[in-house]
């Protein structure tokens, strides 16, 4: 019996792909680094703010990642006032989350987006009280794919990780959900491909939100 669902954020939730190549791209150009374009960032994320900046100065020109600590900071800086920039709820999400919650599932996010911000974007999507549990990054807390945060929300909740849907876009998701015991259900409006999803053994790919509703 499914009793909850583990959402990824960027990608799967909520296309955020345009605020995050806003933010990052001001934080190059601020240090003499040219900017990408907003597609590129859909192969940057995933992994953390962190390694998203590693990922930049990389195909900017910096593959030592001499200037991380600058552009890291400044992007951190930017994000924390721009990360609502054009943000928008995938269409059938908001309707998908409201069946879940009338059928009694409990739902929750877990992002790499650092938690500060992942909990405003949330709440300013969705309002406060949707989901039940948000989890985004904070020290002490590996990030996926370890399954450390998910393990947190099934706690949290107060339900075994079988119990659990874990739904999300890229491949370090379904590593994630593999790892932590969760049936994983790869997304295909985000920001991979079918082929990454099967390649990192996602239990099933679906490509509308409407069709979560069907697995329970």
């Amino acid at each position: 019996m499914i009793r909850a669902c583990v959402f990824d954020c960027d990608g799967t939730l909520l296309d955020t792909i345009v605020s995050i190549a806003y933010c990052a791209n001001r934080a190059l150009r601020d240090f003499g680094f040219r900017g990408f374009d907003t597609e590129d960032y859909k192969m940057f994320v995933g992994d953390g703010a962190a390694t998203l900046i590693r990922r930049c100065l990389a195909h900017a020109g910096d593959p030592e990642c001499r200037a991380f600590d600058r552009v890291y900071a400044r992007y951190r800086e930017y994000f924390a006032a721009d990360c609502m920039y054009e943000v928008k709820p995938y269409d059938g999400i908001t309707e998908t989350l409201q069946e879940l919650k009338k059928r009694g599932v409990l739902v929750s996010v877990l992002s790499n987006k650092p938690h500060a911000e992942t909990r405003r974007v949330v709440a300013d999507m969705f309002g406060e009280n949707t989901f039940d549990y948000v989890q985004g990054q904070t020290e002490g807390l590996a990030i996926k794919p370890a399954p450390d945060g998910a393990w947190r929300i099934a706690r949290e909740l107060a339900v075994k990780p079988e119990e659990c849907l874990y739904i999300g876009d890229t491949g370090t998701d379904m590593k994630t959900g593999n790892s932590a015991g969760m049936h994983t259900v790869g997304v295909l409006w985000g920001f991979r491909d079918r082929q990454e999803l099967a390649e990192n053994n996602a239990g099933v790919i679906i490509g509308r939100p409407q069709e979560i509703l069907d697995l329970l």
